[in-house]
């Protein structure tokens, strides 16, 4: 970087004579009407100053970030009605730009991307993300082609900007597809430009979820875990809200510690990574008669529905999540607070219950019985709004946050161990059982595609998640549909439309009572918590095909998944 910023000082004169004989409208048209109204501005490189002008001329209050001296000095020599704010500072650490306790509307990279190297992106993608304001955005303009000075550049992709997109939470746009000529003619540069943006939606709920996943203070995993657990309810259980106020959501607080659980699972009892940053201090909800009691099982067998009929399981899960949920209440719920404040975002209340003597059933009656959770409104409608783009940025964060425990560093474990350790439990797996149902029945009856009615072999069929498990990952059973091999291999992962579920609610209905008619009670468990305007004692097969439609629509209006007709 020392090297290039020389260049830019050493070349100034030239340099800015280049830069400005292009017109701001003609570098930039691909974006021109995303530019705010209003605001403030963040051009980073710079440079000449043009585009910091053009900004400034809008009436916007820009802040031009140059590290180059030489080139920042002449272009403080301009005079412009609207004062434009020139800091000598640099990326990926913008440590003066920090000082100034400020986000905005806009951040500009024009040719900047290409001068950062690649170890220090991911740092200087996070610190950009940072800087935005709830619907800010960024733009980045990607130069390909070599270089014939003295100048470093490296390589720079839209794929990478993409991912980088999805592991802090900001919607990625490519305004480009196509690449672009060279504004300045030289033949063997081409251009693309990225819109970057974080979302909102007006509550402010969002960026105040990303502060917490990315930048607030963590000693542990647990603020991340709560997070994703309640992420995976707010998707993926509408019908577990117990509540809903103008001020909050209230959701049974056993559902909340069965997907901590289902999330540490594997990470303790499988891969044995450390949670926390002193190596010495175990995990609070992991104790003797609880978790103790069935650390030979896995993630894939605890779920709603679930009866467990052996008492060694049964008081061991029992104490397990009741151990869970005081944890969530001491540490994650009562830490994770307001930016510069000690007031609590969530709220926890615990209720005081008998263990059970013999069995237990992982119904809403028993996930409600241990107590309530409070979330605020505009948290859970983000929750829910802003899964795809959430979810990543957690899963990104936790995983950094154990690679940088002591323990985890002796095991040299890799980034993709980490992402192995944090995948919801394996759909594999649960087809399996849903397949061996399909087995005994073809043994003595027919049974029918759910997609087409016609007659499945016992060579020729596969087990469909009807909603797909890589975009909402769910495996409850009224989401496990036999169809025709070849018919699960053409939808792969789209999304039926509302005709398509429309015209197959026969077969799926049908498949539904034959497959499912010996355990209403898991199926009816998991398709009242799971799908929206079921009451929790619903028992009526029709009336789960209702919500089942509804559901449909709306993971289309959160995901825009592709359709499948």
């Amino acid at each position: 970087m020392t090297e290039n910023i020389t260049y830019y000082s050493t070349n100034a004169s030239a340099l800015t004579k280049q830069y400005d004989s292009v017109p701001f409208e003609s570098v930039h048209k691909d974006w021109l009407s995303e530019i705010p109204t209003e605001g403030m501005v963040l051009d980073v490189g710079a440079g000449s100053g043009r585009d910091a002008r053009y900004l400034a001329a809008r009436g916007l209050g820009v802040v031009a970030v140059e590290p180059a001296s030489g080139i920042r000095e002449l272009a403080q020599e301009y005079t412009v009605s609207n004062p434009i704010h020139w800091i000598s500072d640099s990326l990926p650490e913008l440590t003066e730009i920090f000082r100034l306790q400020t986000k905005f509307d806009l951040i500009l990279l024009s040719a900047v991307w290409m001068h950062i190297a690649p170890s220090s992106r991911e740092r200087a993608f996070r610190k950009l993300s940072s800087l935005l304001k709830p619907n800010g955005k960024l733009i980045i303009s990607l130069r390909h082609g070599s270089c014939q000075d003295e100048r470093t550049m490296y390589s720079v992709s839209t794929g990478e900007l993409a991912q980088l997109a999805s592991q802090f939470g900001l919607t990625y746009r490519l305004l480009t597809p196509e690449k672009t000529n060279d504004e300045l003619g030289r033949a063997d540069v081409q251009w693309q430009t990225v819109l970057l943006t974080l979302p909102d939606n007006g509550t402010g709920a969002f960026p105040l979820i990303r502060n917490i996943v990315i930048n607030d203070s963590k000693s542990s995993t647990y603020k991340v875990a709560l997070l994703r657990s309640l992420l995976r309810i707010a998707e993926g259980h509408p019908g577990s809200v117990i509540e809903r106020t103008s001020e909050h959501v209230v959701l049974p607080v056993g559902l909340v510690a069965l997907y901590w659980l289902k999330l540490y699972k594997p990470l303790v009892d499988q891969f044995g990574m450390q949670q926390n940053s002193n190596s010495n201090r175990g995990l609070g909800f992991i104790k003797e008669n609880g978790w103790q009691r069935f650390t030979t099982y896995t993630s894939n067998d605890f779920y709603i529905g679930a009866h467990y009929s052996d008492s060694e399981v049964a008081q061991g899960l029992y104490q397990a999540l009741k151990d869970i949920a005081s944890t969530i209440k001491t540490m994650p719920a009562k830490y994770t607070t307001l930016p510069g404040t000690k007031k609590s975002i969530f709220h926890v209340e615990i209720s005081k219950t008998k263990r059970p003597k013999t069995d237990l059933l992982l119904d809403f009656n028993f996930l409600c019985s241990l107590g309530k959770f409070y979330v605020p409104i505009h948290i859970w409608d983000s929750l829910t709004q802003f899964s795809v783009w959430i979810e990543p940025t957690l899963i990104n964060e936790w995983s950094s946050l154990m690679a940088g425990y002591t323990l985890n560093k002796a095991q040299q474990f890799s980034k993709s161990d980490y992402l192995n350790a944090l995948n919801w439990e394996d759909p594999e797996r649960t087809t399996s059982r849903i397949r061996k149902r399909v087995n005994d029945l073809l043994g003595n009856e027919d049974v029918g595609c759910c997609w087409t009615g016609k007659r499945l072999k016992h060579t020729d069929y596969a087990i469909d998640h009807a909603f797909p498990f890589a975009r909402w990952p769910n495996n409850d059973l009224w989401n496990l549909l036999p169809t025709k091999a070849k018919i699960n291999s053409d939808k792969s992962d789209k999304l039926p439309t509302g005709l398509k579920l429309s015209s197959s609610r026969e077969f799926i209905v049908s498949w539904w009572k034959q497959g499912w008619q010996h355990n209403q009670r898991e199926f009816f468990s998991q398709a009242n918590l799971a799908l929206p305007s079921l009451r929790p004692n619903n028992t009526n097969f029709d009336d789960v095909f209702e919500a089942f439609a509804l559901q449909r629509d709306r993971i289309k209006a959160l995901q825009q998944l592709e359709d499948w007709r």
